[in-house]
């Protein structure tokens, strides 16, 4: 077997990464660290988080610092604050017995003040997000001549976040005479036209398979009602008595009304989501990864960047819009070769999501029931049972230290105490799954096969009799798209989060499809409600409504008027 010491790595590395308790590489590193320490070529690594990446690049990276040169000669871009902060750690653990050898983290929020005096005093490493870095740059902080190599890091990542602009100007900054590592975990086309403009003729490395989900990852979908989400969501986590991971909603609002709830029942959770500060998003994560929350309940957008080891779980409690998001949530994961669960609620709504991500990332999910209350109770007994087997105890000091606890014990047979302990120990659980229901699961009948673009009325309204279909007057023109849509409905309407169906977004004017019985509230709800400069309104469709204006986007005769622009 392959260890560090076969990849030509100097003896300080050596040394730290011993330290580390790190014997033989990951594969990635084994195929990373020996081609850029013997070769100067571009390179594309396809490889999912948690997988080394860090040390693939950070390892050969920092023996090749020339530490007599006191200014930049690397640039590693990274989507958030958080991962670059991670990467800056892990870069210095492995640099511990390397002298002199400077790495800054630079990122948006902190101090300029700060950052201008750490780079005027001299740095070989800067981790940067490419917003702060580009800013830096501009304010001639950031000397680029001696600029060797630059790497970005997460670079899908980087990209759905918008900072392709910044990317893009910082790689024109640099002296043509450099190497630029990409690392992604899928590829997009905007990374690929990164790819295709500034790099050289570069070399491809797959671990794994290409926009593939890790190979350490369980991928278990539990078909539920849209209804029965949230009392399936505890049932789950109760049945995983000693779970460990993060709740993928697609709001913000549900993102805090979803931990709040958890809260609420008893469960060690917090939100995580755009409309912290960073402050309190700081102390979130403080919190989560030294364990003193076991459930992080976050937004994509807020989850970017995460990187915390040994998660036992993530959970979807909505897919995500973005089929390759599904990749980066679920590698949360599964990390450093250890395995993880990766958990999808799905309703009767979401059942085509469910069959691109299985045929696009070519997954096989396997398909569970919600546990039942008799399940759960066994699991958490059985836990606790293991506990009592483990714990330490010494006899003499219990008796001296309580007296007549021994006495007062003796008075129960074995069985009676056990029944009285278990009881004890169980009672709230006892009291809510001890004659719970089971929770029904719909037969989603998922198949996995190529949608067509452009399906008829009768194919695209297929949620189920329950769910009934709407007119909205705003489309594509207006900036209106799924996240857009999902978010002003539940924005404006109080309440219980609405369920929606399918939405088929036009050029001016758009469909969606929600539950029938959340119809009332929200016509009276949006009255009154603006989407930038223009009033919402919304009606019932009528059903040869259906394809109108397909062909070209614009609504024909149909029995609306296109409403008037709302004056400024």
């Amino acid at each position: 077997m392959i260890t560090f010491d076969d990849l030509n790595i100097s003896p300080n590395i050596l040394k730290a990464i011993g330290n580390l308790g790190f014997e033989h590489p990951m594969p990635v590193q084994q195929q990373v660290i020996p081609r850029i320490l013997e070769q100067t070529d571009d390179i594309i690594v396809m490889a999912q988080t948690g997988t080394g990446k860090t040390a693939a690049f950070g390892i050969p990276i920092i023996q090749q610092i020339q530490t007599r040169i006191n200014a930049p000669q690397a640039l590693i871009l990274s989507p958030t604050r958080e991962l670059c902060i991670q990467i800056t750690a892990d870069l210095q653990s492995f640099a511990v017995h390397e002298r002199g050898i400077n790495i800054l983290a630079v990122y948006g929020g902190a101090s300029y003040e700060n950052q201008l005096r750490e780079l005027k005093k001299g740095v070989h490493i800067i981790v940067a997000t490419p917003g702060r870095l580009t800013d830096l740059i501009e304010r001639k902080a950031v000397p680029m001549t001696n600029i060797a190599t630059v790497v970005l890091d997460e670079a899908d990542e980087m990209l759905n976040m918008g900072f392709q602009e910044s990317i893009a100007s910082i790689l024109e900054k640099v002296p043509a005479e450099h190497r630029t590592l990409l690392f992604s975990a899928t590829m997009p086309k905007e990374v690929a036209t990164i790819a295709r403009k500034y790099m050289v003729s570069p070399d491809e490395i797959v671990v794994g398979t290409k926009n593939s989900a890790s190979a350490n990852v369980s991928h278990v979908v539990y078909p539920v009602n849209g209804r029965d989400k949230f009392k399936a969501l505890k049932r789950i986590i109760d049945s995983v008595p000693q779970i460990y991971g993060i709740i993928f909603c697609r709001t913000r609002r549900d993102t805090q009304e979803i931990a709040s709830m958890l809260v609420t029942n008893g469960y060690n959770a917090d939100a995580l989501h755009g409309d912290l500060s960073q402050a309190q998003r700081d102390a979130v994560m403080n919190k989560f990864r030294v364990q003193n929350i076991s459930l992080l309940v976050a937004t994509d957008v807020a989850a970017r960047g995460i990187d915390v080891d040994n998660l036992t779980h993530v959970i979807h409690y909505d897919l995500p819009d973005d089929i390759e998001a599904y990749t980066h949530r679920s590698g949360r994961t599964g990390r450093a070769n250890k395995k993880g669960i990766s958990v999808s609620l799905v309703s009767s709504r979401e059942k085509n999501q469910l069959s691109q991500i299985e045929r696009i990332l070519k997954i096989s999910f396997k398909t569970e029931k919600i546990p039942t209350g008799k399940e759960i109770s066994k699991a958490q007994m059985m836990h606790w049972v293991g506990r009592l087997d483990t714990v330490a105890v010494s006899h003499h000091m219990l008796r001296k230290m309580v007296p007549g606890v021994y006495d007062m014990l003796e008075q129960f047979d074995k069985e009676e105490l056990i029944r009285r302990l278990a009881g004890l120990e169980f009672e709230k659980l006892l009291a809510e799954y001890g004659n719970a229901e089971d929770i029904e699961s719909p037969d989603l009948e998922i198949k996995i096969k190529k949608a067509s673009k452009r399906q008829s009325f009768e194919d695209r309204s297929d949620s189920g009799e329950n769910f009934t279909r709407l007119f909205i007057n705003l489309g594509k023109m207006d900036g209106l798209f799924p996240r857009e849509l999902m978010g002003l409905i539940n924005k404006s309407v109080r309440g219980e989060r609405v369920t929606f169906g399918k939405i088929d977004l036009m050029r001016e004017f758009s469909f969606f499809e929600i539950e029938s019985q959340q119809v009332g509230s929200l016509m009276k709800n949006m009255k009154n409600v603006n989407f930038g400069n223009r009033r919402v309104e919304i009606s019932l469709a009528k059903k040869d409504q259906g394809d109108a204006g397909r062909s070209n986007g614009k609504m024909h005769n149909n029995g609306f008027r296109k409403p008037s622009r709302v004056s400024a």
